[in-house]
């Protein structure tokens, strides 16, 4: 009995439990003692109190029986003590827990955090997320100027530019790798590295910004010079699928999930026939092309530790189980909104090179490519590359 109220006592840092169990047991002692007395009288027929050898006489189970059955009494109320205060505990950490302004884009950005969405939702994560699915970086961007969103998954390169601005912000994790690859058409097998696109015309989107950046990194460093030896068109993701599942487009790279789009509507004779992330990392002698950031307002980290940490573990755990559950992830994914179907979701998971990466692995993973955007428009990630207080350390 006393072991179970210390066990008790050592997880509620209760020692007042163990002190209300040793006065209800002197004092059922005590009550002992009495009911003793009492019997003795009874049966004797006696008024007055009998001698103490006489006393001693009673029945030592009687005795024993009746000691139990006080200590017994005092144990309960003990327990019953114990559990009324662990019960207000809880009522009291649930009462507290921090509701996180949190943001995510729609696409790759943000399917990783589907399964942390839907956990919130059914109330069983360590915070409560107040979330957005945005789509486009600037409602992120907004939302971290103005203080409306706390924590936020966006494209890595915006939340550089959007800290060399000023802006109060450190990343925290890094999660979607690179999600572009390059499609061939007409069933066609021609294409199997990058340098096989000399001499094509490559449809892409995102003139100006990282997809041509990107693009021209790959044939650069493969002996390919992007003005001579292909010709780039750019142009809308829409068309550039319309173009190759018509046939009338042979090359393009389009980013996840418009890519997965453009497959599984082509009746097979579109093709996945580079996955630029794997050609990046053969390049990049173990850099990686990390497309996403999340990021958290300095001041809601210095605030908020503990949330800050939470949030990590969950957006961690979330990450995991959209990689190895992808059917049901697929669900939740199309379910909010992130991708235009259950199907896309599905063949896009294991397109978007899922990661969890954060701490002092940040800043030589994404080195690389931030360098990559910087040789080719410094203005790309806000005019200069990150000094150490752009990573959380955690």
């Amino acid at each position: 009995m006393e072991w179970l109220l210390r066990s008790l006592a050592s997880s509620l840092s209760l020692q007042s439990l163990l002190n209300v169990y040793h006065r209800h047991t002197a004092t059922a002692q005590r009550e002992t003692t009495k009911v003793i007395s009492y019997n003795y009288i009874r049966k004797a027929g006696r008024k007055s109190a009998p001698p103490a050898m006489q006393i001693i006489s009673v029945k030592k189970k009687e005795r024993e029986k009746l000691r139990h059955m006080t200590k017994g009494k005092a144990m309960l109320a003990a327990v019953v003590l114990a559990f009324s205060l662990t019960a207000g505990c809880a009522a009291e950490e649930a009462s507290t827990s921090l509701t996180v302004n949190f943001g995510v884009l729609s696409g790759p950005t943000g399917i990783g955090a589907a399964k942390l969405l839907s956990d919130s939702d059914n109330g069983e994560t360590t915070n409560t997320y107040d979330y957005i699915i945005a789509s486009d970086n600037s409602e992120i961007v907004s939302g971290l100027t103005t203080g409306e969103l706390d924590i936020a998954c966006m494209a890595s390169n915006t939340a550089l530019n959007l800290y060399n601005q000023g802006v109060g912000i450190q990343v925290i994790a890094l999660g979607t790798q690179g999600v572009l690859h390059i499609l061939e058409s007409g069933s066609g097998e021609d294409i199997q590295s990058v340098s096989d696109l000399a001499g094509k015309t490559i449809y892409t989107t995102g003139q100006g910004s990282n997809p041509e950046y990107i693009l021209r990194y790959l044939l650069e460093s493969n002996d390919l010079d992007p003005d001579t030896d292909v010709e780039i068109v750019f142009a809308d993701a829409s068309e550039i699928s319309v173009g190759l599942i018509s046939g009338e487009i042979e090359t393009a790279m389009l980013p996840v999930p418009a890519a997965t789009a453009a497959i599984l509507q082509s009746d097979g004779t579109v093709r996945d026939a580079i996955d630029v992330n794997e050609v990046w990392e053969e390049i990049g002698e173990g850099s990686s092309l990390i497309m996403t950031a999340v990021v958290a307002r300095t001041e809601f980290i210095e605030e908020n530790p503990d949330a800050v940490a939470a949030f990590l573990k969950e957006y961690e755990v979330s990450i995991e189980y959209v990689t190895t559950n992808v059917d049901e992830a697929a669900a939740l994914v199309a379910g909010f909104g992130i991708t235009p179907s259950e199907a896309i979701a599905a063949a896009a998971i294991p397109q978007c090179n899922l990661v969890f990466i954060s701490g002092e692995d940040m800043e030589p993973a994404i080195a690389d490519y931030y360098q990559v955007l910087y040789d080719a428009d410094p203005d790309s990630i806000g005019g200069s590359l990150p000094d150490d207080g752009y990573y959380y350390a955690g």
